[in-house]
């Protein structure tokens, strides 16, 4: 039965990512919103949707083991395998300013992380993220969403409007439900066929909860890229990596501090240096090229080997 729930899952994020791409598109270009703030901000936080309701759940039941553990591995899984599967099919291009701007925001929301727990370790003894913390994270988020939304009103003129239509509004509601169902339906069958050969929960939580929480913004970028929309696809990816850790992060602490362990400091500072090599050689000439999205596949797969050894 499991088997059958997780083909009805992929069936479902595939299909709720095509209605949601091209429903978001559509609304963008009647608001006059260039592709890539939908992107980073609409389609972003709706497939972070099912980190979300994984991580605040886990913090509300006081295990922060697996809220962390989540979020780095949905964001490594994120850079290196959804951006680098997509590569496979075409080239990811972007612009300089969202590299200048949006990737190094999420750079510096990993780095700020790890500032925080270890600042928190030499004033009072503990890895921890604490509520203040939490509060400066979401703080973070407001200020980026603010400069997003100030940047909208120059950028309208450059974009072409279309007709509204509700069928669009629909297709973004219907495309979203069946995104986050079909990510719960993956991850829980996911979860319970591993569990079924026996694999710990820890190596669950950092490998199958987190790939399967990162299902829609691999389907979502897939379906954007093939339907030529590469800013969603680019949008999509920085943007819920942003969202993950400046709000599922920061409310989760807000909700409960937590406690962090070495593991997870280890896994952030991997996530930060592997962030810092993709700036340096994946976006050098902006874009991904399918040699690169190779060698972002090849980094995914020793990671992997690396927490299951662990």
């Amino acid at each position: 039965m499991n088997y059958i729930l997780l083909l009805v899952g992929f069936i479902l994020l595939i299909k709720g990512a095509d209605f949601f791409v091209e429903g978001s598109s559509n609304i963008a270009k009647f608001l006059r919103i260039p592709t890539i703030i939908i992107g980073l901000t609409l389609v972003a936080f709706g497939t972070s949707a099912p980190e979300a309701a994984v991580s605040i759940t886990a913090s509300l039941n006081k295990s922060a083991d697996i809220s962390i553990s989540n979020i780095i591995g949905s964001n490594i899984f994120n850079l290196f395998v959804v951006l680098g599967i997509t590569a496979l099919f075409k080239d990811v291009v972007t612009e300089k300013e969202v590299i200048k701007k949006d990737y190094s925001l999420s750079l510096i929301s990993s780095i700020l992380l790890l500032v925080l727990i270890v600042v928190n370790y030499f004033l009072k003894g503990s890895l921890m993220l604490s509520r203040i913390g939490g509060l400066v994270l979401v703080a973070l988020l407001i200020y980026y969403l603010i400069s997003l939304i100030k940047g909208v009103d120059s950028s309208k003129k450059q974009v072409e409007q279309k007709p509204f239509k509700i069928k669009d509004v629909i297709l973004i509601i219907i495309g979203l439900a069946c995104v986050v169902f079909g990510g719960n339906l993956t991850v829980n069958s996911a979860t319970e066929i591993a569990r079924s050969f026996g694999l710990s929960e820890r190596f669950i939580g950092l490998s199958i909860i987190a790939i399967g929480t990162s299902l829609p913004e691999l389907c979502t970028s897939l379906v954007a890229l093939l339907k030529g929309e590469d800013d969603i696809a680019v949008g999509n990816v920085i943007g819920s990596n942003i969202f993950n850790i400046l709000f599922i992060l920061g409310a989760s602490s807000l909700v409960n501090p937590m406690l962090i362990n070495i593991e997870s400091i280890i896994d952030l500072s991997i996530l930060i240096i592997a962030s810092i090599i993709l700036l340096i050689f994946g976006f050098n000439d902006l874009k991904i090229s399918k040699k690169e999205g190779i060698g972002m596949l090849l980094f995914y797969v020793a990671y992997f080997a690396y927490i299951f050894i662990r």
